[in-house]
């Protein structure tokens, strides 16, 4: 194939990223490895801050840090304005969502797949307002029913809000079939993104979301403490953040303010401007690889991890979907309790091989409905190589012969 990664870009791609050298690191879902390029961006805006003052060097480097808003947009195929930096994805999420507003009776629809975190905002306003939380059915290979979806919907749903990517079993729900369903009813759609920013192309014309929340340091290889928010500009205008401060809006006298323009509306005041800096480095790589072939790259990588550990006499792999992610958890023969999976992960610790693990209590509703223990979560990148997946279905079948 034309665009597929050569060895010799690999060797490149690994020299550019030193925690490669000393450790086989399958964690990206959780915190992927960061490169030079990254790492400098970071460390060299914190001299300059040592240097010259914290203001003095935002005041130097105000384009760069602007231009972080046309990397994330250009990622996203958005306008600059739509683009709102935030502390992680969790942060950008509850802008979007807490900016809705519910009363009694208002349904919310959303996916059994779904992070606890949102769900607990789901009860919270629930529990404020009245609103209603309705689950969607997934089809009979574990993903969003999207014909189910549109059964649902009628007057009173207010909001359909999805997680693209969960945080476990390599599923990817429909969300651009959502987005159209979303689009021909006319209800706003939340997306959560933050497991599939920088390893599946993101488009958000094409998905049809009016908002969605992503992280730095997962898939991007960006630094941690950082995300942001897309939220499109008809939706925007319409739009008030829960919380404001100076920055996000400007008092006019008396009993006025104006908000800004902009998503930035949802943002403070006060932000770390390295590594937003970071985070837009992160973007510029990974655009210059091409987000395609990075997800060719992981999801073979990914493919032959699943069947290397299906192969594994005890392993049983707890993936859904047709067309996985490169998220991929596993259980061992006997394996029900939390300690049992961070055993596993404990000794493939100890051979220098980082996985980690996904207790069921992060998707309830799935984890309950599939009666799931704590997993083990390996989740490859594209520099990741084919001998270290063989690393690591070596390492599990010598646990498994203990």
């Amino acid at each position: 194939m034309a665009d597929a990664f050569s060895a010799e870009e690999i060797v490149q791609l690994r020299a550019m990223t030193p925690g490669t050298r000393h450790r086989v690191h399958l964690n990206n879902a959780g915190a992927a490895l960061m490169t030079t390029g990254v790492l400098a961006t970071v460390v060299d805006h914190l001299n300059l801050e040592v240097e010259i003052g914290g203001y003095e060097a935002k005041a130097r480097e105000v384009d760069r840090i602007e231009g972080v808003y046309g990397s994330v947009a250009r990622l996203l195929n958005a306008d600059p304005g739509e683009i709102a930096l935030a502390e992680n994805a969790t942060v950008a999420w509850q802008w979007a969502f807490y900016a809705q507003r519910f009363k009694a009776g208002d349904r919310i629809l959303t996916t059994t797949a779904e992070y606890a975190a949102n769900y607990l905002s789901y009860l919270q306003v629930a529990k404020r307002t009245g609103a209603i939380i309705d689950l969607i059915p997934d089809d009979a290979e574990g993903r969003l029913d999207p014909r189910a979806l549109d059964a649902m919907i009628d007057e009173r749903v207010r909001l359909i809000a999805i997680t693209w990517v969960p945080t476990n079993g390599g599923l990817v729900n429909p969300a651009s079939e959502v987005g159209r369903i979303a689009r021909a009813h006319g209800i706003p759609f939340l997306l959560d993104a933050c497991q599939a920013v920088g390893q599946i192309p993101v488009d958000v014309e094409q998905l049809g979301c009016d908002m969605l929340a992503a992280t730095g340091r997962k898939f991007l290889r960006g630094p941690r403490g950082t995300g942001f928010l897309y939220m499109k500009r008809s939706l925007l205008e319409r739009t008030e953040p829960a919380m404001i401060d100076m920055y996000g809006a400007s008092w006019t006298g008396g009993d006025r303010y104006n908000l800004r323009p902009d998503a930035r509306r949802f943002e403070t005041w006060e932000s770390n401007y390295a590594g937003r800096l970071g985070l837009g480095t992160a973007i510029e790589e990974a655009l210059a690889i091409g987000i395609p072939r990075i997800e060719t790259r992981v999801k073979a990588l990914a493919g032959g991890m699943r069947a290397m550990l299906s192969d594994v006499p005890g392993v049983i792999v707890h993936d859904l979907g047709p067309d996985p992610a490169a998220i991929v958890t596993f259980t061992l023969a006997g394996m029900d309790a939390a300690m049992d999976a961070a055993m596993v992960a404990a000794r493939l610790a100890e051979r220098s091989i980082n996985v980690s693990v996904s207790a069921p209590s992060s998707t309830p509703i799935d984890g309950t409905r599939r009666h799931l223990p704590h997993l083990v979560r390996a989740s490859p990148h594209y520099y990741n190589t084919e001998d270290e997946i063989e690393q690591l279905a070596d390492a599990v079948r010598a646990l498994a012969e203990c």
